[in-house]
C-alpha cells in the first residue's frame, strides 16, 4: 500500500516566492514533496503578517506548513552560488512578482530555466507575463471583481459584496500547482522541462466561479457574449436561510419527495396542498408564503434540533456555523481534517489538507517553524517515479485511460481537466440517473455547460446495475489506468466496485474520488448540496454583507449563486489523482476529497484566527489591517473595487487624491481617505478609475460581467479563451485554452462535447466486441447508443 503521506516523496520544490505562492510549495508539501522555502536573512517579513496570534502570522504558518526554510542572502556571493546549486539540483521552481527573487540572485527564472533543461520554472505573478495589465498589482478583492463573482454576491441592486479574502489567493494557489505538476508530469515523459506562466487573475477566472464552464448559477443561457445578461443576480434566496432561535439554518428542497417531507413537517397545510408544488419553479414562485411559514416553524427551535428532524424527515437542512463552530465540530475531528498546534502558546486545530489516501490525510503535522534555520540543502531523492517515455510533441496525459462517473460540477470538471491534456476520457452515462449537466431547456438537445465541461470526452452508455452491463465495465476497468467518482461515499461498493473488487479487476488502478464531506467522519452520509456544505463550513457565515442589514440579518448571507467550492475540489482532487499516478505500483491508490476540507482549506486563515480569538481566553489576536474598498463609479450600476494594504498604497491614495499625505498614514483618517476615494471614483467610469489607481501604484479592478470577460484587453491579449465550435450550436462557445501558458504544452484541442452514448459502439469494438454481440447490448437495454435522427441540428444563440 502507498505511504499516504509519501505520494510525491521523490519530488523537489524550490520555494523562493512569497504570501501569494505560498499555497503552491504547501500543497506539494501535502503531498510529501520535498519543499525547501528560501527566505531572506533574519526570515521573510510575512512571518509576522497579520492576522497573527502574539508576533506569529497565521498566513505564514499554515501556508507554509511541512516545508523545510533555509535563508539566503542575495548579496553575498557564496550565498548565489549555493541558490544557484539548489536550482540545478531541483524539480519544481516556484518565484513570484515581477522581476521575482530570482533575478536577485543572479538571473531571472526564465534564465535558470534555459540553464537546466530539466527544471518546471513556475512564475507565479498577478495579471501574467506580458499583455496590456501585465504590470497591475491584485489583490483577493480585485480577483473577485475582475473574475465575475463579485457581479454575482449581493443584493439585487446597490453596492455589491465581496466574497471573503481568502478563496482567491487558494484558487490561483492550486491551479499553479496543479499545471506545476502536469508539466512535471510531461518532463518525465520527455526529458525536458518547462516554463509555466501562471496569472492569478486567469486562474481565478477559470477556476473559482467561471463564467465559462460548468457555471452553476453564472450560467448565462445561450445567448452570445453580446446579448450575455448584465443585471445583479435576482435568486440570493433560492436556498433560503431561516434565523432560529440560536442562531440559523439553510435549506435546499430540490426534489418533490424532500418537499413533501418539509410540507408534512408544517402540518400539511391546506394553502401549500397543490401537486404543482411539487416542482421547483412553483415552489420558487410561492417562495413569500412558503418562507414565512418555514420561518414561523424555526423561529422558536434551536439549529441542532431543526437539523436532527429535518434529516429524519428527509428534509436536505444545515445550521450556518461560524468558523469557530465549524473547527470545533466533531465532524472534522473524527474524519481525521484538523491536527493539534501550538501557536504562540494558543493550541489550535487546524486543517491538515483535503487530500485523503487510502484512508489517511495526506497533510502535513506541522506548521512552520518559527525560524528558517534549515541548511541550504537537499534531502537526499526518495526514490523515482517511473512515466513512460514519449515524444516530446505528444501530450502530456495521451496513453492515459480514465473512467469517468462524475457528474454535476465537480467530477465533470475533473475527468475534463485530464481530457483536455490528452487523456481518454470515457464518460459512463445512465438513462436511469442522467448528469445534472444534460439538464436542457425544451428542444434544446445539449446545455452549454454540458458542451464546455465535456469537450475532448467519449461517451459510453451503460447500466451499471445490470450483470451484463457491470460485467463490460470490467473489461473495460481493466484497461484504465485511473477511475473518477464524486458519489456519495458507498455508493461504489453498492455498485459492486469497492476498493478491493477494483484491485482485483485492475492492481494499478487509481480510484479519485471527491464527495460532500468526505468518506468518514457523522457527516459522511450528510446529502451533499453546495449551499449546505458553505453553510457548515462556516463560508456561508464569512460571505455576509459587513453593513449593518436593516430588514433581515439573515437578508445578508451572500453566497447562494456561487458553486464554490466545486471548482476547487475538482482541481484538488486533480492533484491527488496525478500525484497518486506518479507514484503507482502494483499497489491500486485510493484518492479522496472532501469538498467541506477544500472550503475549510481556503479560508484557513480567517477560520484559525476566529479560533484563535475565542481559544486565546484574552490573548489578543490581531485582525488583518488590509482595507477593500467597493467604489461606485460612473454610469449604470457600474462599480469598481481597490484595496489599500500598506502605508505606501495609503500614501500613494492620498497624492492620486490631492490630500496632505500625512493623514494617510493614522488609521482614524482613513474615513476621511475613503470617503474621498468614493467621491472621486464616482465621476470616472470603472476602467478609467482603475486605470489611474494602478498608475498611482494602488491595486485595483473594474467589476466585470460575464458579457465584459472576452473583450476584456488582458484576457485577449494572453488568449485566455478560445472559440469553440459545435454542431448543435450556431456560434461558436468561449472555451478556456490552458490551465496556465506553458512553453512547451500545446494549447487544450477543443472537441466537441457528446451525446449520451455516442462512442458506445466504438469503446465496445476496442474491447473486440462484435456487431452482433453490441447489437445484442443495445436490444436488451444493457447500453445505449446515440442517434443523431433525434437530435436537433442545432440550437439557437
Amino acid at each position: 500500500m502507498l505511504d499516504a503521506r509519501q505520494l510525491l516523496a521523490p519530488l523537489r520544490v524550490l520555494d523562493v516566492g512569497g504570501l501569494a505562492s505560498d499555497g503552491v510549495g504547501r500543497l506539494f508539501a501535502e503531498l510529501g514533496a520535498d519543499v525547501l522555502k528560501v527566505e531572506p536573512p533574519g526570515g521573510s517579513a510575512d512571518r509576522a503578517r497579520a492576522p497573527r496570534v502574539g508576533d506569529v502570522g497565521i498566513s505564514f504558518a499554515l501556508r507554509n506548513a511541512g516545508k523545510r526554510c533555509t535563508t539566503l542572502d542575495a548579496s553575498l556571493d557564496a550565498d548565489r552560488a549555493r541558490f544557484a546549486e539548489l536550482i540545478a539540483g531541483s524539480d519544481v521552481v516556484v518565484d513570484v512578482g515581477r522581476p521575482g527573487t530570482c533575478a536577485a540572485f543572479g538571473a531571472p527564472l526564465t534564465e535558470f530555466a534555459r540553464r537546466h533543461e530539466h527544471l518546471v520554472a513556475v512564475s507565479l505573478t498577478d495579471f501574467g507575463a506580458d499583455g496590456p495589465r501585465a504590470g497591475w498589482q491584485a489583490s483577493d478583492a480585485v480577483l473577485y471583481a475582475m473574475s465575475t463573482a463579485l457581479s454575482r454576491s449581493g443584493p439585487s441592486t446597490g453596492r455589491p459584496v465581496l466574497p471573503p479574502p481568502g478563496l482567491a489567493s487558494a484558487t490561483a494557489a492550486t491551479q499553479a500547482a496543479w499545471a506545476a505538476l502536469v508539466a512535471y508530469y510531461q518532463r518525465l515523459r520527455t526529458g525536458r522541462g518547462d516554463v509555466v506562466d501562471v496569472s492569478r487573475f486567469e486562474a481565478v477566472l477559470q477556476s473559482l466561479d467561471p463564467p465559462f464552464g460548468s457555471e452553476g448559477q453564472a450560467a448565462v443561457g445561450l445567448r452570445s457574449a453580446a446579448q450575455l445578461w448584465r443585471g445583479r443576480p435576482r435568486n440570493q434566496q433560492i436556498f433560503p436561510t431561516f434565523a432560529c432561535r440560536d442562531g440559523y439554518v439553510r435549506m435546499c428542497l430540490l426534489s418533490a419527495r424532500q418537499w413533501r417531507g418539509m410540507r408534512a413537517w408544517l402540518g400539511e397545510p391546506e394553502e401549500f396542498a397543490d401537486p404543482a408544488l411539487d416542482a421547483i419553479a412553483a415552489r420558487y414562485a410561492a417562495s413569500d408564503r412558503l418562507n414565512a411559514a418555514i420561518a414561523d416553524l424555526f423561529a422558536d427551535r434551536r439549529a441542532d434540533d431543526l437539523v436532527a428532524e429535518g434529516h429524519a424527515r428527509g428534509v436536505p437542512i444545515a445550521a450556518v456555523l461560524t468558523p469557530a463552530q465549524a473547527l470545533a465540530t466533531e465532524h472534522f475531528r473524527a474524519a481525521g481534517a484538523l491536527t493539534a498546534v501550538d501557536l504562540a502558546g494558543v493550541r489550535l486545530d487546524v486543517p491538515v489538507g483535503a487530500v485523503v489516501v487510502d484512508g489517511v490525510h495526506a497533510g502535513p503535522r506541522r506548521l512552520a517553524l518559527p525560524v528558517a534555520d534549515d541548511p541550504p540543502e537537499w534531502l537526499p531523492r526518495a526514490g523515482t517515479f517511473e512515466v513512460p517515455r514519449a515524444a516530446s510533441s505528444s501530450r502530456p496525459f495521451s496513453g492515459l485511460r480514465i473512467l469517468d462517473l462524475g457528474v454535476i460540477v465537480a467530477g465533470g470538471e475533473l475527468g475534463r481537466l485530464f481530457a483536455d491534456l490528452g487523456a481518454d476520457v470515457v464518460k459512463v452515462e445512465s438513462t436511469a440517473y442522467p448528469d445534472g449537466l444534460r439538464q436542457t431547456r425544451p428542444g434544446q438537445a445539449m446545455s452549454r455547460s454540458w458542451a464546455l465541461t465535456h469537450r475532448n470526452e467519449r461517451s459510453l452508455g451503460l447500466d451499471l446495475r445490470h450483470p451484463d452491463g457491470a460485467a463490460l465495465f470490467r473489461r473495460l476497468l481493466a484497461t484504465a489506468d485511473a477511475l473518477f467518482a464524486n458519489f456519495r461515499p458507498g455508493t461504489l461498493n453498492a455498485l459492486g466496485l469497492s476498493p478491493e473488487e477494483l484491485r482485483a479487476v485492475n492492481p494499478r488502478l487509481v480510484l479519485a474520488e471527491s464527495s460532500a464531506f468526505g468518506a468518514d467522519g457523522p457527516w459522511s452520509s450528510r446529502m451533499g448540496y453546495g449551499p449546505l456544505v458553505r453553510a457548515t463550513t462556516g463560508v456561508s457565515r464569512s460571505w455576509i454583507d459587513r453593513q449593518p442589514y436593516a430588514d433581515d440579518v439573515a437578508e445578508g448571507f451572500f453566497d447562494a449563486t456561487t458553486i464554490f467550492p466545486d471548482h476547487l475540489a475538482a482541481r484538488v482532487t486533480a492533484i491527488g489523482a496525478l500525484a497518486a499516478l506518479l507514484a503507482r505500483t502494483d499497489a491500486a491508490a485510493r484518492v479522496h476529497v472532501s469538498q467541506a476540507e477544500v472550503a475549510v482549506g481556503a479560508l484557513a486563515t480567517s477560520f484559525v484566527a476566529d479560533a484563535a480569538g475565542v481559544a486565546a481566553s484574552g490573548t489578543r489576536t490581531m485582525a488583518d489591517t488590509d482595507l477593500d474598498v467597493v467604489l461606485p463609479c460612473a454610469g449604470d450600476d457600474e462599480w469598481c473595487v481597490a484595496s489599500v494594504a500598506t502605508d505606501a498604497h495609503r500614501s500613494a491614495l492620498a497624492r492620486l487624491l490631492g490630500l496632505d499625505v500625512r493623514c494617510a498614514e493614522s488609521t482614524p483618517a482613513e474615513s476621511t481617505l475613503v470617503e474621498a476615494l468614493r467621491r472621486w471614483a464616482a465621476r470616472r467610469d470603472p476602467e478609467a478609475a482603475c486605470t489611474a489607481l494602478q498608475e498611482a501604484g494602488v491595486p485595483a479592478g473594474p467589476m466585470l460581467r460575464a458579457a465584459d470577460v472576452p473583450a476584456d484587453p488582458q484576457v485577449l491579449a494572453r488568449r485566455v479563451y478560445a472559440e469553440m465550435a459545435h454542431p448543435l450550436f450556431a456560434e461558436p462557445l468561449p472555451a478556456e485554452t490552458r490551465p496556465a501558458r506553458f512553453g512547451r504544452i500545446a494549447d487544450a484541442e477543443l472537441r466537441p462535447a457528446p451525446m449520451p452514448g455516442e462512442h458506445t459502439r466504438e469503446i465496445c469494438a476496442e474491447l473486440g466486441m462484435t456487431g452482433a454481440q453490441i447489437d445484442h447490448l443495445l436490444d436488451t437495454d444493457v447500453a445505449f447508443a446515440w442517434s443523431a435522427a433525434t437530435t436537433p441540428e442545432r440550437l439557437a444563440p
